[in-house]
């Protein structure tokens, strides 16, 4: 790619870093929850007794409420990745678009496992849920992220680094570097 283009690439990419959480992440929360929701009320269908409340976002589970605020959906972890992805240059249009799903989800199957677990703990008053529900929610998300986020870089072959590799292509091509 010329210059021109490179620079094309990263004015978009990170116009869209910018863009997007504007709103407190609204589209992702938008999307995400009925992605999230749905799942999980058929997991919880195929084992409890079970009644879905889509308009405040509640499953009753025998009766126990499990509220899906938009903290459990983690839509921050979506955006980590997403940044992970859309800062790295050098990546065709069609791997960035099949690296962004994938990565999104195998995220939103583990987070949905993940919600029905702790709920289960939750329903059966388990004497581990506190901890569980801190070190997943606080921890489990960052390391799942920066998981998935490395298996793309070896499965996709991908040499450059997020945001390293746009500075050093912007630096070298700056005034700051003419001799």
């Amino acid at each position: 790619m010329n210059k021109k283009d490179v620079l094309k690439s990263i004015f978009i990419r990170y116009f869209l870093l910018i863009i997007l959480p504007l709103n407190g992440l609204f589209l992702f929360y938008f999307i995400l929850i009925p992605l999230t929701l749905y799942p999980l009320y058929s997991l919880f269908y195929c084992f409890f007794d079970t009644i879905l409340n889509f308009g405040k976002s509640i499953i009753y589970v025998e009766g126990v409420p499990i509220e899906i605020i938009n903290a459990c959906v983690a839509g921050s972890a979506y955006y980590l990745l997403l940044i992970f992805n859309l800062s790295t240059p050098n990546i065709e249009l069609s791997k960035r678009t099949k690296m962004i799903s994938f990565s999104f989800l195998i995220f939103l199957l583990v987070n949905i496992l993940r919600i029905f677990i702790l709920s289960i703990m939750y329903i059966y008053h388990s004497p581990f849920f506190e901890i569980a529900h801190k070190l997943t929610w606080y921890a489990g998300s960052v390391v799942l992220v920066i998981i998935i986020w490395f298996y793309q870089v070896k499965a996709y072959k991908i040499k450059e680094i997020p945001f390293y590799s746009d500075l050093k292509f912007l630096y070298k091509n700056s005034f700051l570097n003419r001799k």
